[in-house]
């Protein structure tokens, strides 16, 4: 029992000073929750350096037990906790102590081990600083942890301690989690920086001699490359040999021909100037006679204008009489309508004046008749009046007075009358204002109810609007969504839809440059990029000859790839420049170098040999012309002719021997053939044989291979199958996506705006609804003021209708004034009743009467006014109107016929003048006529003169070309260095012979230009054209320097143009074929210097490599000495911990019924360096399958881990192990097969467990109980032997239910059971 007394002072729950124990082999620790159990454990892993962060707690004070109420300070508390160890020694005696239990007074008995004692203690200080002490002696964490490393603890790996939850947690381990607990187990951990370290230096050896080889290899690469520059060099040397030869001959010829063309010139510009001074003088003489013609016409057109001038001067008179004739006659029309309108004036005023007379008789008959319909009238009313007896009547006299008094008695009455009116008014005006004061009540009360109406329909509407825009605004969403997802679908398939557009694109083109299943090496992806490049940057780019072109059989391929050879991989292009300008931008970009096929100037076969040779296959089927074997477009035939020529494709060797061979006697070399068989063998013109096949020839023959492009096809197949099957589930291609989504579209278009309507309508409505409630309560505010008002009205109605009756009563009190004393004399009572019986027909008789004399008066008036009319003078004014215009109009007659007379005379004089023009201008045609004629005659002579001129100024030209063109030549031969051969000094006195002569030419060539400086343009032409220039001169001398003795007499012979320009491009060919080889070398000329130099590098880096692959061997075995060191460290705790583990488990599962019990095992992901990788942890419970610890239940994981935990301490067994409710997963079997384990290993290791399950501390050897004391709120400890107990007997019946309940114990462990159960409960 290593662990025998645990004392705490002041330690968390653990007020004052307490001392816990002895522990016994298996102790168990009990309590209930909260009384300090876990205390307890932070207590024992206090001691043995856990930090306190792992024991619940933030900081070190907080360890310290504070009592509740306390006045002491934080600052002068302190703990402190020790563990008592006692080591076993090798065959002690056991002696009997005598402990007292805490707090209880209880006495427990034990035989304690006798040996070295050790307390191991940790302090807190007041200040919250830890310190470590042994035996009560102050040391460092180092020394405390070599200590508990000599009993067997280790802190790493914490093999003494099962905190609540490691137990799961070890279950949960992670594989690299087990391998880290594994290495701290096993101590390889403590190589880790050692090996971490020789990986380091292994590591960087090995970059060491990488970096060396590399350097090696390369100094190597580029001393091949040197070698190869150098090369390059000497052949470059050639190179610059042949082209200056190639260009001095070129010079040559050129000079040569130029100097002899100018003297050709010279001459014949000298003729052509004698020519012209003739024309000349001739031209002179025609100008003159033009001159002399010129001057007669000239007077001929002075006449012509005089006479003109007087034409015009006459007709200007004749327009100017022309508008006085005009006037006269227009005056005179005037007049004859002003005549003929007086005429109809006195015409008219006759009729009207018969007219007159009569109305004035039907006037007078009308008076006539109203004056007896007037006395017929009053006979009426007479008889009427007499009529009336029982009223009285009255005289004509009476009825006169009667009208005279009731006048008088409305004067009188008048002004009662008027405030009778004044108040009729006013009672009007109350009706009217009542009236009005109703009509505005009952359009108040129809506003109103229109305003209520309004207002309930304005609100049902808003609802309705409202309602409409949400669902607007949901079907706008609904549609949206719809269209983004439709959007979404649509690119998903587009994007599918592409990509295998984009696959079949490739097998497409795959297909078609034939590059069946070959890949391309570096070399020919930089040719096909470089290619690209040219084609982006040049449109006459064509392409590669070998793919513009294939075979049209297979069996031709490795034929046509051997019969082109290298021009099959040339590059083909439009025009000789474009090749130039391709081969500049190569070498600018140091891309490499390319064979150019310009289209417009290569030499092919000529047509008729081609056809010849094929005339030939015809007839002889075993062999055929290459070119007809190659399937190409027109325009690129001309470059499959320049590649395989007339070459021929025969079917075996022996047909091309014969082809060859059989007719070479008979024909010239250039008309030989060359053959090729289809294995691959050449027949050259030379009869030179070649066979065999290269590897290179095969895989460029390869290229047109159709191996394996079968799988390519139904890949292309496959594609197009699934290409249709998507295109038939989304409809035909993306064509239904998108009607569908452009229908959505309107649709969302259509639904925003009826959105935006609605909006807008929604918005008017409120308004208009707020307007018709604001409506409402105004009319309701001016109803009642309305109904105020009518009651107002209809008072002052009633007052103004008494106002009337009182002013009436008036009015007849006035009027009675008058009437009463004319009622006492006629005796008529009543005028009223009168007024009633006679006023009527005396109304109507006095109407009639009134309307009678009315229109006789009217009709008086109108005879009065008819009377006063005077016809008389008016005809007589309009009589005498007629005369003046009568005179007038003869007055005028006779100015005109005086006016129309000068107007002949001036015509007459106009026709004189126009007849003297036309015969000045007959004339003046005749003279213009003869200065035409002189005219033509010197512009005859003018061109003959200008032929010559023309004659002589292109001779000049072309001489001045010559010049130039022997200029420029020189002058590119000086740029170019090209050396030309000088003649000798005894040919210098001919060439100055010649240039005397030639100053003779050029003496009569100044002459003559003299002569032609007014006519022609020769002071603008440049220097070239002068021949005493000092340039001219010096490339005249310069010229005659060069020796042509040394030239070809085949080169000095004058070629037609056509002739001439094809030797100018032959030459110019060779010279730029021989530039583009120097250009596209680029050579270092100091190679062969650098080449020794990079020889000495070599040697150097391959020692320095060598002295590195030593260090990297010697770093690599340190590091597989501590790599082998760190494994075996490794694996040997693996090892034992695996085997271990398998026992225990299989013990800790072992049952009647599963007797094998389960299977738990462990293995590494990497055997070699397990450290490196993963660890797995698997258990089979028994007769149960292969699970994951995932899929086990807690039980199982449980028990696994416990025996996990086992074995590790196995492998470095603690004297001691201490285990915080562990069982709290596991049922009771499981706990009584831990127990069982537990005390079967008590005699190895101390086992001390806190637990809450009776069957487990039923089972150990000794109690400590946990309890709380309420008084101090601190925690106290009972300790209980139970070993003591297991002594006691009981009954055979107990015991035999015992056994029958525990048939997995043996019968001595189910006694002991039922003693301590017996006893456990009587405490």
């Amino acid at each position: 029992m290593p662990v025998t007394y645990l004392e705490l002072e002041n330690f968390k729950s653990y007020a004052g000073t307490q001392r816990i124990g002895p522990f016994f082999s298996f102790t168990c620790v009990i309590g209930p929750n909260g009384s300090g159990k876990s205390n307890l454990m932070d207590a024992i892993s206090f001691i043995l350096g856990v930090q306190s962060r792992e024991l619940r707690s933030s900081q070190m004070k907080d360890l310290i037990f504070r009592p509740p109420g306390s006045n002491v300070h934080a600052e002068e508390l302190s703990a402190k906790a020790s563990l008592v160890y006692v080591e076993p020694e090798d065959g002690n005696e056991e002696g009997d102590e005598e402990e007292e239990g805490g707090g209880g007074g209880g006495r427990l008995s034990k035989k304690l081990p006798r040996g070295k004692t050790t307390i191991f203690s940790r302090v807190i200080t007041s200040k919250g600083i830890g310190e470590y002490q042994i035996n009560n002696r102050t040391v460092t964490f180092k020394q405390y942890e070599a200590m508990l490393a000599s009993i067997g603890v280790l802190l790493k790996a914490r093999n003494f301690l099962v905190f609540q939850g490691d137990v799961e947690g070890m279950a949960r381990k992670s594989p690299k989690q087990l391998v880290e607990m594994f290495e701290n187990i096993s101590g390889s951990a403590d190589l880790k920086e050692e090996y971490d370290a020789a990986l380091k230096a292994k590591e960087e050896a090995e970059q060491r001699t990488i970096f060396a080889f590399n350097k090696t290899k390369e100094h190597k690469s580029e001393r091949r490359q040197l070698k190869e520059q150098k090369e390059e060099a000497e052949r470059f040397h050639d190179l610059l040999e042949q082209r200056a030869t190639l260009k001095t001959n070129y010079f040559l010829w050129l000079l040569f021909h130029i100097h002899s063309d100018i003297q050709q010139r010279e001459s014949a510009l000298a003729e052509l100037q004698e020519t012209l001074e003739e024309h000349q003088t001739l031209v002179n003489e025609k100008e003159a006679a033009l001159k002399s013609a010129k001057k007669d016409a000239s007077k001929a057109r002075n006449v012509t204008s005089s006479k003109d001038k007087l034409r015009i001067k006459l007709e200007a008179e004749v327009d100017r009489l022309q508008p006085s004739v005009i006037e006269s006659s227009e005056a005179i029309q005037a007049l004859k309508k002003r005549l003929t309108a007086d005429e109809k004036t006195v015409a008219k005023i006759k009729k009207e004046q018969e007219a007159h007379a009569v109305k004035l008789s039907e006037l007078q008959t009308e008076i006539e008749e109203y004056q007896t319909k007037e006395t017929e009238l009053q006979s009426e009313y007479d008889e009427l009046k007499q009529s009336e007896d029982g009223i009285g009547s009255l005289t004509e006299e009476q009825e006169v007075r009667y009208e005279q008094i009731r006048d008088a008695a409305a004067v009188a009455s008048a002004a009662p009358r008027r405030e009778l009116q004044s108040a009729v008014r006013a009672l009007e005006s109350a009706r009217a204002k009542a009236a009005k004061v109703a009509e505005e009540k009952r359009d108040l009360i129809a506003r109103k109810g229109e305003a209520e109406r309004s207002v309930n329909e304005l609100t049902e509407r808003t609802e309705k609007l409202g309602q409409s825009l949400k669902e607007t605004q949901a079907d706008l969403a609904a549609s949206e969504s719809e269209l983004e997802a439709l959007q979404k679908t649509a690119s998903e398939y587009q994007t599918k839809r592409d990509a295998i557009e984009t696959q079949i694109d490739q097998i497409n083109n795959t297909l078609r440059q034939a590059k069946d299943d070959r890949r391309k090496d570096k070399e020919e992806e930089r040719i096909v990029n470089a290619i690209g490049a040219l084609k982006r940057h040049f449109p006459g780019v064509k392409g590669r000859l070998v793919d513009l072109c294939r075979p049209s059989q297979n069996r031709y391929n490795l034929a046509v790839t051997v019969a082109a050879g290298k021009d099959m991989d040339a590059v083909v292009c439009d025009t000789k420049q474009t090749a130039f300008d391709c081969i500049k931008y190569l070498r600018d970009q140091r891309i490499g170098t390319a064979t150019f096929l310009p289209l417009d100037s290569l030499q092919i076969p000529s047509p008729e040999s081609t056809e010849r040779i094929r005339a030939m296959a015809e007839n002889d089927k075993r062999y055929r012309l290459a070119a007809d074997v190659i399937r190409v477009n027109d325009e690129y035939r001309r470059a499959v002719l320049y590649a395989v020529g007339n070459t021929v494709v025969c079917d075996s060797l022996d047909v091309a021997r014969e082809v060859c061979f059989a007719r070479r006697g008979n024909v010239s070399v250039e008309d030989r053939l060359k053959a090729v068989t289809l294995a691959g063998a050449v027949i050259s013109k030379a009869g030179t044989m070649t066979g065999g096949v290269t590897k290179d020839d095969s895989n460029r023959a390869g290229r047109w291979s159709e191996q394996k492009l079968e799988e390519l096809r139904n890949q292309k197949e496959a594609l197009e199958v699934e290409k249709a099957d998507l295109d038939s589930k989304v409809g035909r291609g993306s064509g239904g996506h998108i009607a569908k989504a452009e229908d959505l579209r309107n649709t969302i278009g259509n639904l925003r705006n009826k959105e935006q309507y609605i909006k807008s309508d929604l918005e008017y409505s409120k308004k208009r609804l707020k307007e018709q409630v604001a409506l409402s309560k105004s009319s309701q505010q001016m109803f009642s003021k309305l109904q105020k008002k009518e009651a107002e009205c209809e008072e002052a109605m009633k007052n103004a209708s008494a106002e009337v009756e009182k002013h009436r009563q008036m009015v007849r009190d006035e009027e009675e004034k008058y009437f009463a004393p004319f009622r006492e004399e006629t005796g008529i009572r009543d005028f009223r009743a009168y007024d009633e019986a006679i006023g009527k027909a005396r109304e109507e008789f006095v109407k009639r009467r009134t309307e009678i004399r009315e229109h006789l008066a009217k009709l008086t008036a109108r005879k009065k006014y008819e009377n006063e009319k005077d016809f008389d003078d008016k005809l007589s004014k309009a009589t005498k109107k007629k005369i003046t215009h009568e005179s007038e109009l003869e007055s005028a007659e006779e100015a005109e016929k005086k006016l129309m007379a000068r107007v002949s005379e001036a015509k007459a004089k106009l026709a004189d003048a126009e007849a003297e023009l036309k015969q000045a201008t007959e004339d003046e045609v005749a003279v213009e006529e003869l200065v035409r004629a002189a005219r033509n005659v010197l512009k005859e002579v003018e061109e003959d003169c200008s032929k010559v001129m023309k004659a002589l100024n292109n001779e000049e030209s072309d001489l001045m070309v010559l010049r130039q063109k022997l200029h420029e030549t020189l002058q590119k031969a000086r740029v170019d260095e090209v050396e030309l051969p000088l003649i000798s000094e005894e040919d210098t006195n001919t060439n100055k012979d010649f240039e005397a002569e030639e100053s003779q030419m050029s003496s009569s060539a100044r002459s003559s230009k003299r002569l032609l400086s007014q006519h022609a343009t020769q002071e603008s032409l440049t220097h070239f054209s002068q021949r005493e220039d000092s340039k001219v001169a010096k490339d005249r001398k310069d010229a005659g320097k060069v020796d042509f003795s040394t030239m070809d007499e085949e080169l000095r012979k004058s070629l037609p143009a056509a002739e001439e320009d094809k030797l100018r491009k032959k030459f110019e060919s060779k010279i730029a074929k021989l530039s583009a080889d120097i250009e596209g070398i680029a050579p270092n000329m100091k190679a062969a210097e650098a080449f020794d130099t990079m020889t000495e590098r070599v040697k150097e880096t391959m020692d320095d490599f060598n002295t590195a692959k030593e260090e990297g061997r010697k770093a690599n075995d340190a590091f597989n000495k501590i790599r082998k060191a760190r494994s075996h460290m490794f694996n040997a705790a693996f090892k034992q911990i695996d085997d271990a583990l398998k026992v225990i488990y299989t013990d800790m599962t072992k049952s009647s019924k599963h007797p094998l019990g389960g299977n738990a095992y462990l293995s590494l992901d990497d055997s070699d360096e397990p450290y490196r990788g993963g660890m797995k942890f698997n258990a089979m419970p028994p007769m149960k399958r292969f699970r994951d610890m995932d899929q086990l239940s807690g039980g199982e994981k449980t028990v696994a881990a416990l025996s996990l935990l086992f074995a590790i301490h196995s492998f470095r067994p603690a004297p001691f192990f201490i285990m915080d409710e562990v069982d709290a997963a596991l049922d009771n079997v499981n706990v009584l097969k831990v127990c069982n384990y537990i005390r079967q290993r008590s005699n190895d290791f101390q086992c001390i467990v806190i637990s809450l399950k009776d069957m487990f501390y039923e089972r150990s050897e000794s109690l400590v109980g946990i309890c709380r004391d309420v008084s101090s709120s601190s925690s106290r400890t009972l300790t209980l032997d139970l070993t003591k107990f297991d002594r006691n007997h009981h009954s055979e019946s107990e015991l035999k239910a015992e056994k029958r309940s525990r048939r997995e114990i043996v019968p001595k462990e189910a006694e002991k059971l039922k003693r301590r159960r017996t006893t456990v409960e009587a405490v």
